[in-house]
């Protein structure tokens, strides 16, 4: 106990020190900038992939279950829709995202620290925290979120493929179940999940990354470490924000 209180302190000065203003506006958005294409863009195939196999898996093992004559055909579409959104891709999504992009944030800025890079961008007078974790940060705010609302497009599409080439649905019955009693609730609820698990994904790595010490050894320590956590608290998260919001 005494020593997650002592990491979740080190971890809000770490923060708190990286929230000041850069000392080169424009080497900052570069950077920022960088961090997007590597968040966001690099990891947008992974994305893809596991998205449209999730709606696929989805849609025909709900059919497999609703074999029911009282249970109409649409509601298959409309539990493909609601679980890809309240669940499926916001949390499995993020976690395939920590263990991609969280083990690049530990792995390069532990390898940073250990080549003493960050050492010596603090004897020129850098703010290192500022300059490499807060860019990691609000790129993740930014990004993950947005690949999450493409996950939730290409799961519902990947449910859609697999109705079609298997014969579950016709066209009309999906598109009547996709659009049936639909709350765009779901949609906000996945958002403040996706930022939450943004916030945990770029933020842990980060700590354990930037602190690390010994050799090469202890940056793949780190990073295995910032990986498995990272999962564990965005699973907790996913529990309480659960009964918090709905």
């Amino acid at each position: 106990m005494r020593t997650f209180f002592a990491n979740f302190g080190q971890i809000i000065m770490m923060i708190r020190a990286g929230l000041t203003r850069p000392e080169n506006l424009r080497v900052y958005w570069i950077e920022f900038m960088e961090q997007c294409v590597d968040i966001g863009i690099r990891s947008l195939p992974i994305v893809l992939i596991i998205s449209v196999f999730l709606g696929m898996v989805l849609t025909i093992q709900l059919s497999y279950q609703l074999i029911s004559p009282l249970v109409a055909k649409t509601v298959i579409a409309a539990l493909v829709r609601d679980s890809s959104i309240l669940e499926l891709c916001p949390t499995v999504v993020c976690i395939v995202l920590a263990g991609v992009v969280g083990s690049k944030i530990a792995s390069e800025l532990g390898n940073m620290r250990i080549s003493e890079q960050i050492d010596a961008l603090e004897i020129m007078g850098v703010n290192t925290k500022t300059y490499l974790i807060m860019p990691k940060i609000i790129a993740s705010m930014i990004m993950i979120p947005c690949l999450i609302i493409v996950s939730i497009a290409v799961c519902i599409w990947g449910g859609y493929l697999a109705a079609m080439f298997s014969h579950i649905l016709t066209r009309q019955q999906f598109f009547v179940g996709l659009t049936t009693n639909f709350m765009v609730f779901n949609l906000v609820y996945a958002m403040i999940k996706s930022f939450t698990f943004s916030l945990l994904i770029s933020i842990i790595p980060a700590y354990y990354g930037y602190y690390v010490t010994g050799g090469a050894l202890e940056i793949g320590r780190a990073a295995t470490k910032a990986v498995v956590i990272t999962c564990i608290l965005i699973l907790s998260a996913d529990y309480g924000l659960s009964i918090i919001l709905l």
